[in-house]
């Protein structure tokens, strides 16, 4: 990300100091469950990084309640809190499900009064039935393949602090929708929400689902960086996936290694590069914060929004 007069330009150096704390929040056998395949991070990352921006994070919690409370005053009720939502935006393959449970799990510790769930907008996706029915297959993951009236419903019945919001299930290793089986979100007080579209402005719509959110991140790195990332998961699922025939990537893992490979390579060149170009770097602008990385996931730099 080049430097954007609407952005303060943090070095990691002067990011770490700016919040410190004696006591570490999670071990590093939780670490490792939290990050997702062929990612990297550390609990250095998680001393110089994470803390100082769930400090941040609580900085704009207060923030909001204040707000909220001001209301009831001035309305002369007493106004419920709604759930805090924070977006979590980023190319496929960035680190950004490992930054979101990481998120998750660091609020939920440091702030053990707050309940804090996740969702992923990998739910909302239409099944691929439906993709294959409107003839957008090809297209799945770019704007059209989800269904944001759907994601909008969801996000409307959690800001009024609806009981018990059921929503779909999507499975990366059949690639697709699970059918009946859902997750439950029940009155939060800090909903997640991550996906690569999740700060998009889609065509046709009076409401977008960054409106919903109280705080929002953006995980960006080069896009050479990426499709490198991104082959290398590719090939860390072809190793296990080889044990199971009914996983998505089994056909490819029993294959010619060096075809699926190529393959992959088109799929990131066609698809994944071009969504990211059209539809997801354009959002880069709109988050709040823009946590950088740079080679094997290291956070170099943060972008804080001034205004």
């Amino acid at each position: 990300m080049e430097d954007n007069a609407n952005y303060y330009r943090i070095p990691r150096s002067e990011w770490q100091s700016f919040y410190t704390r004696s006591h570490m929040p999670l071990t590093q056998e939780e670490l490792d469950n939290i990050k997702s395949l062929n990612d990297r991070i550390s609990m250095q990352d998680v001393e110089d990084i994470y803390i100082p921006l769930c400090h941040l994070i609580h900085l704009y919690m207060k923030e909001y309640e204040s707000l909220t409370l001001s209301k009831g005053l001035f309305l002369h009720r007493y106004i419920k809190v709604p759930p805090f939502v924070i977006g979590i935006a980023g190319s496929v393959a960035v680190g950004k499900s490992t930054t979101a449970r990481l998120v998750q799990t660091m609020l939920a510790r440091l702030f053990p009064r707050q309940k804090v769930q996740m969702i992923t907008t990998d739910g909302f996706l239409y099944p691929n039935q439906e993709l294959e029915k409107q003839g957008i297959m090809d297209r799945k993951g770019f704007p059209e393949s989800y269904d944001m009236e759907h994601l909008i419903e969801f996000l409307t019945k959690i800001k009024a602090g609806e009981k018990n919001v059921q929503i779909p299930v999507y499975s990366h290793e059949v690639y697709d929708i699970i059918e009946n089986e859902y997750e439950t979100i029940d009155q939060p007080d800090i909903l997640i929400v991550e996906g690569i579209n999740v700060l998009q402005l889609p065509a046709n719509q009076q409401i977008y689902v960054s409106d919903f959110f109280d705080f929002s991140l953006f995980v960006d790195a080069d896009p050479r960086l990426i499709e490198h990332w991104y082959l290398e998961r590719f090939e860390s699922l072809l190793d296990t996936a080889f044990q199971d025939p009914t996983n998505y990537y089994y056909q490819y893992a029993i294959g010619n290694r060096r075809d699926a490979l190529q393959m992959a390579k088109n799929v990131w060149k066609d698809v994944n590069l071009k969504n990211l170009e059209e539809y997801i770097l354009p959002t880069r602008s709109r988050a709040d914060i823009v946590l950088h990385k740079t080679t094997h996931h290291l956070i170099d730099k943060m972008y804080l929004k001034k205004y």
